[in-house]
């Protein structure tokens, strides 16, 4: 009885972290159409939970759930409940990022920008024939937070325009973001980008209108000193022409190594030869930056650009703690709402623990009743 009692304790705190008018929704977006099952929300979500949170089977969840008095309900029953709970899933977790908006460091340090973090990750169907999908996620640097995600199957492209930018955004990503539409789209809202440079997709110009010999500018470098060139992106069409900033440092010879090797595999797995350019190209960071000189200096370029491998180190933590990496569903409305959920459960995560190392010694905010 003491244990029980303690589990309902534990369970009235977690609500405290949910969105407001979480059970209203429930039922306007249909995950809880009758309560013959299930009496109302939140036992629902209870049970839901116990599938995405704890890891159990559809068929260990029914068994658990139904021994504990919450719902008599079967797996197949269970699996329909969570079909349906996709929306209201979506929104649970879009209503968690709106709450979880307390910065912690100050943006001055990065030029007054808010600073996000952009990557996608394929998540897996078990067997050969199984469907990829993809997550992709923007986390806000000042707060390790999610600030926005997205899911789409695998044929849904790395591309900054699937973000919301606002005016005084600044956006960091990997090559894979390296296209003049997304650079192009946050610049048109009002903010800037620092862009790992892949000169195939993204061709630069002088000011003059001659091509950026990259390469000439590299060879400079020496060990310690950073570069920083003004190029502009072609205009296209109705676009103008983008001023861009190239801000380079040459590698360590052990990064650069470690580089060079990564490619060779590459190639050698998809059967290309290397062009010498790619391989002498790996001895050196190449960003891209729309961001002004008088606002980032090239060396907090580079730094900030640093910082993203915490959205890397975030998928991690999703796939190891909430088992995000592989995904138990082959039916597509299940699987979105499987990973809607884990989407919910990792939110709902951050969101706790950082109440734990706020000033709340309760663990929670209180709100207004």
């Amino acid at each position: 009885m003491a244990e029980a009692s303690l589990v309902d304790e534990d369970w009235a705190v977690l609500l405290r972290f949910l969105p407001e008018g979480w059970e209203e929704q429930a039922r306007l977006t249909g995950a809880l159409r009758r309560t013959r099952v299930f009496r109302d929300p939140e036992s629902l979500l209870r049970a839901l939970l116990v599938h995405l949170a704890q890891g159990c089977s559809l068929r260990e969840t029914a068994a658990r759930v139904s021994a504990s008095g919450l719902a008599n309900v079967s797996d197949v029953a269970l699996w329909k409940r969570l079909k349906g709970a996709q929306e209201w899933l979506r929104w649970l977790s879009e209503g968690l990022l709106e709450k979880m908006g307390r910065a912690k460091l100050d943006r001055e340090w990065a030029g007054g920008y808010r600073v996000l973090l952009v990557d996608a990750s394929t998540v897996n169907e078990p067997g050969n024939t199984g469907t990829d999908w993809r997550l992709h996620y923007s986390l806000l640097l000042e707060n390790l937070q999610c600030d926005h995600f997205e899911i789409t199957d695998v044929s849904g492209g790395e591309t900054l325009r699937r973000f919301p930018v606002h005016a005084e955004d600044l956006i960091i990503g990997d090559r894979g973001y390296a296209q003049p539409p997304g650079i192009r789209y946050v610049s048109g809202k009002g903010g800037d980008t620092i862009i790992r440079l892949n000169p195939n997709s993204v061709p630069l110009e002088t000011r003059s209108g001659r091509k950026f010999s990259q390469l000439s500018h590299l060879r400079r470098l020496r060990i310690g000193r950073t570069g920083d060139w003004n190029a502009v992106m072609p205009g296209k069409g109705a676009s103008p022409a983008l001023p861009i900033r190239v801000c380079a440092i040459k590698k360590s010879r052990e990064a650069t190594e470690q580089a060079r090797r990564k490619l060779r595999r590459r190639a050698s797995k998809k059967g290309h030869a290397l062009q010498a350019e790619t391989v002498e190209t790996a001895a050196y960071v190449v960003l891209l930056t729309t961001a002004p000189s008088d606002r980032l200096s090239t060396t907090k370029v580079l730094e900030l650009y640093r910082a993203r491998w915490q959205v890397e180190l975030a998928f991690k933590r999703m796939k190891s703690i909430v088992a995000l990496g592989h995904l138990p569903k082959t039916d597509p409305d299940s699987a979105r709402a499987w990973l809607h959920g884990k989407i919910f459960v990792s939110l709902l995560t951050e969101a706790i623990v950082d109440a734990s190392e706020s000033l709340f010694p309760w663990g929670y905010a209180i709100s207004e009743s």
